[in-house]
């Protein structure tokens, strides 16, 4: 098929294109939709749980305070007003000790003696020396407010309180609490350290080479 250039520019100079194209560009309107007040989303309420659980007391705690309670009702008025006391230091421990005739009960800080000093058998011995040496281990109760160093120094501190409350109770206990050594103070106490040392008196290691 042979098509003459001539015949080909004739058809396409007959076509015409009549597009118009405008030349203001086409304006887009958006309508803002304003929500009214009933058609807002309504937050959900916030849950607060309240988890009201019972506080249950340790029985260690419940001993405290009928130990506490018990030792209010023995010394009215507190330790300052009783007649029969003691204080004792030893280190930095003070205990100011109160006795009451009794059946032998000890008790330190609210506390049964054989607990708060841990059931040491050294310790408790500490307290219960002097008075297994006039025998009154099983006639009066004590009552001891201790603070201050450890519960070694605070041992010894009772026992020298106790001694000297039981020279209230008679001056006649002088001479055997004295034959046991239970009346003098023992003021050692922890030599400090010196600057350069170690320790109170250990130096650095010393080397020549």
């Amino acid at each position: 098929m042979a098509i003459s250039m001539s015949s080909l520019t004739a058809s396409l100079s007959s076509l015409s294109f009549s597009s118009q194209i405008s030349s203001k560009p086409h304006n887009l309107s958006f309508a803002l939709i304003k929500s009214s007040p009933t058609s807002r989303t309504l937050k959900a309420p916030s849950l607060v749980v309240v988890a009201s659980a019972a506080v249950v007391a340790s029985p260690v705690e419940l001993e405290t305070a009928n130990l506490k309670k018990y030792v209010k009702a023995r010394l009215p008025g507190g330790f300052a007003a009783q007649t029969i006391f003691g204080t004792g230091r030893r280190k930095c421990a003070i205990a100011r000790v109160v006795l009451q005739e009794g059946t032998g009960k000890v008790v330190i800080n609210y506390r049964d003696a054989k607990e708060y000093l841990q059931g040491n058998p050294l310790w408790l011995q500490y307290v219960k020396v002097p008075l297994v040496t006039l025998g009154y281990e099983s006639t009066y109760d004590v009552f001891v407010k201790a603070h201050g160093g450890g519960l070694s120094g605070q041992a010894q501190a009772i026992s020298l309180g106790i001694s000297r409350a039981l020279l209230k109770v008679s001056e006649d206990h002088r001479r055997p609490l004295r034959k046991e050594g239970l009346l003098t103070r023992d003021s050692r106490v922890v030599e400090r350290k010196k600057v350069g040392l170690k320790k109170a008196r250990k130096a650095p290691q010393f080397s020549k080479r």
